[in-house]
């Protein structure tokens, strides 16, 4: 069912992110003192006493040369404006009217959309004067608010709740929309160090400028989350929930505030995600925080795809993809054969075939093994390569059994299996992929020890309890 949409607009430091946050219900949109922090606009589902809508945290409106980074933040804001049923104009109550506001007010008034003109940070007692102040923009009655302390949010409630009805009547039914279908939309994020072109790619799947481009490095701050529809190969929509996120340095690099809360920030987007894509610059090739932020994605359980981006400009491309392909067998052994692609951002070439192994690498990373599947595979491969016998003294394993998907999960029940070596677990591994059809995805293999009958019997240790003798008549 669509929604009706909020965009919250304003000049830097007005509190925009804060009142997102708390519409939001939870900490998304990244917070700090110092103007400036969001630049890409952040959507999320916003609930106000039982009002629903999607709300969009916006950069601060800034007037300087379009295509300065300011200037291609405004757009973004500008874009946002213009999608929004009504535009949630903040300013700050404690700073008062400024010469920014009210030409952020002009622009308003021009616009098509409806705007409320609210006063945040207005918790103090001179709060008020500021507020009627506002009058002066000519949009309206201004609200007081305190996005940091939940207060004026019934006011709120109100102003938001005319928008609300009108959408709902003028909205069609809610059975006219197809429902997710099974397994819900793909939920894709991208990853990768900075100017690997994340955005850019974002962007050319899209088709649309939604995400801030330019030669800056780290210009993503925030985790953006946007809805997209893929047609695949036989004309049919498959949704995709995609994530593009900040790009990720070494650890050591990282000495500003706002850069760990966007790495901690990617990091949830990883945990949050299905399938993540790691995008390589091929004019850089693969560099060893590359394998870091790969070993990270299985480490969490998520299938990895990862894609030579700028391919359509890399020099001496066959023998870069084979190199690469190569450090991937080495450096990342526990996920031998991952997907390797080659995409180009610019040009759009590639997007189609990293969607298709993206579905296909979901679709094995969420499967169940049917029993008999998986005690077959589980005795021809005992069959082919026993486990050794350390000290003379054979290993038995008994059985396996699946525990969970996303990722697969198996559980190997036997005897003596804490001297089961790392290396016949590769195998099991291993084997499992290739005859199992799992493929390069993240497999987690747990061995447990078959229960001793006697253990609840005999809690002290020692041997066990004799069993009853029959007497002879």
């Amino acid at each position: 069912m669509p929604l009706p949409v909020v965009a919250i607009v304003g000049r830097p430091n007005v509190g925009k992110s804060t009142l997102f946050n708390r519409l939001v219900g939870k900490r998304v949109a990244l917070v700090d003192d110092r103007p400036g922090v969001t630049r890409d606009r952040r959507e999320g589902e916003g609930q106000l006493m039982g009002l629903e809508f999607r709300v969009i945290d916006t950069a601060g409106y800034e007037d300087e040369d379009p295509v300065s980074l300011p200037g291609r933040m405004r757009q973004q804001t500008e874009a946002a404006v213009a999608d929004a049923d009504v535009a949630l104009f903040l300013i700050d109550a404690r700073e008062g009217l400024t010469a920014l506001d009210e030409e952020i007010g002009r622009w308003l008034r021009a616009q098509d959309t409806p705007v409320i003109v609210a006063a945040n940070k207005a918790e103090g007692r001179g709060a008020e004067a500021e507020r009627l102040g506002a009058y002066k923009l000519g949009l309206g009655d201004p609200l007081a608010l305190s996005a940091e302390h939940g207060e004026g949010m019934a006011d709120l409630f109100d102003a938001l709740m005319p928008i609300c009805d009108a959408f709902e009547a003028q909205s069609p039914n809610e059975d006219e929309y197809d429902a997710w279908p099974e397994g819900g939309p793909l939920k894709l994020a991208i990853v990768g160090r900075p100017n690997a072109g994340k955005s850019t790619l974002v962007n050319r799947i899209l088709g649309e400028e939604r995400m801030i481009t330019g030669p800056e490095a780290g210009i993503t701050r925030d985790s953006i989350t946007t809805d997209y529809n893929w047609v695949d190969e036989e004309g049919q929509p498959r949704p995709v929930r995609l994530v593009d996120t900040a790009g990720l340095r070494k650890r050591a690099k990282i000495d500003d505030k706002l850069e760990w809360l966007s790495t901690q920030d990617t990091k949830r987007a990883i945990d949050h995600a299905e399938v993540v894509v790691l995008l390589l610059d091929a004019t850089r090739g693969l560099e060893v925080q590359d394998l870091k932020i790969a070993d990270s994605v299985e480490q969490e359980g998520r299938a990895l795809i990862i894609a030579l981006n700028k391919w359509d400009v890399a020099e001496n491309a066959s023998s870069l993809f084979n190199g690469v392909k190569g450090a991937l067998e080495d450096g990342l052994s526990q996920l031998k054969g991952v997907t390797l692609l080659t995409v180009s951002a610019k040009s759009g070439k590639g997007i189609d075939v990293l969607f298709k192994a993206a579905f296909d690498l979901r679709d094995a990373w969420s499967r169940r093994v049917g029993t008999g599947e998986l005690n077959r595979w589980f005795e021809k491969a005992v069959d082919a390569n026993p486990p050794p016998a350390p000290g003379g003294k054979r290993i038995k394993l008994r059985y396996v059994t699946q525990v969970k998907s996303r990722p697969p999960s198996f559980v190997i029940f036997g005897s003596r299996v804490d001297q089961l070596p790392d290396s016949y677990q590769r195998y099991l591994v291993n084997s499992m992929r290739k005859d199992l059809g799992l493929g390069a995805i993240p497999l987690r293999l747990t061995m447990r020890s078959t229960k001793n009958p006697y253990h609840d019997a005999n809690p002290g240790g020692g041997k066990p309890p004799a069993a009853p003798r029959t007497r002879r008549k």
